[in-house]
């Protein structure tokens, strides 16, 4: 269940640099990383995978990808 600061979205692609074009569920489009807690626990992800994004304070077409939906 996300909190209140994540989105949920689908990854529309993957990109250079372990970065993921992620189109969220209001139409936005945003750029993502994976999460260290993502990488750690080897969270593989791939395009039209629902996942939870955490969008970033300081520029919100940035964000981190915390986990993914079944």
């Amino acid at each position: 269940m996300p909190n209140d600061s994540e989105l949920e979205g689908i990854i529309d692609e993957a990109l250079p640099r372990g970065l993921y074009a992620v189109r969220l569920d209001d139409g936005r489009r945003v750029r993502a990383t994976l999460s260290t807690h993502a990488k750690r626990v080897l969270v593989k992800v791939l395009p039209g995978d629902r996942v939870l994004v955490e969008l970033s304070a300081f520029d919100p077409s940035r964000g981190r990808i915390t986990g993914t939906l079944a």
